[in-house]
């Protein structure tokens, strides 16, 4: 039988390593990958080498480049005077693809979570508070999930803000569109109100 072949076994094990790959995901991937030809397998891994040697943070917003600066950062164009926080970088791209913020962003990479074992010192906060003393920032958003762990995280890095003179804002949560009211929880009805905007 095919899967006690160690090499595709440990393959098909790798796979599904990855968050949100079950196991027959992962052996389909693992079959495409090996009927691929050697050419394209071979830049399938590099690609892989070269995104794990090349992607770092960038030294002012801890996003991911393989630059000294993320392009967002580098870009003169963008109010550098308006910071938002987000857990994670894929955050970055799902504000970037509303077209409708032209601040500059902080990547925290993940949340505290005492449970997980995540404290303060684990995430990029200390850069943050670094860019608050050297640049001109006027005003920061929180926009990190709301979860227990997002609200703790936001709440957190306030305190450590509202003291340098920076006003610190929280993202509205509310209603999705085309979302019903009576399946809606009352903190996600609470926050529709507080972050409700003049018609």
């Amino acid at each position: 039988m095919a899967y006690n072949v160690a090499p595709l076994a440990k393959l098909i094990e790798h796979f599904e390593r990855i968050p949100g790959i079950g196991r027959k995901t992962a052996q389909r991937m693992a079959y495409y990958v090996l009927n691929l030809p050697k050419a394209q397998a071979e830049q399938f891994s590099q690609a892989i080498l070269d995104a794990h040697e090349k992607i770092h943070p960038c030294k002012v917003c801890q996003n991911l480049t393989d630059g000294e600066l993320c392009q967002i950062c580098a870009n003169p164009s963008r109010d550098h005077s308006l910071i938002c926080v987000v857990e994670d970088p894929r955050d970055v791209v799902a504000f970037e693809r509303t077209r409708d913020y032209g601040g500059t962003y902080h990547v925290l990479h993940g949340v505290i979570s005492p449970m997980d074992g995540v404290g303060p010192e684990q995430l990029r906060i200390k850069e943050l508070l670094g860019r608050i003393g050297t640049q001109e920032v006027k005003e920061v958003i929180m926009a990190t999930n709301p979860t227990v762990e997002g609200e703790a995280t936001a709440m957190y890095i306030s305190r450590l803000l509202k003291p340098l003179g920076v006003r610190v804002t929280r993202l509205a949560y509310g209603i999705p569109v085309g979302g019903s009211l009576e399946y809606a929880d009352e903190v996600t009805l609470s926050r529709a109100l507080e972050g409700r905007s003049e018609l």
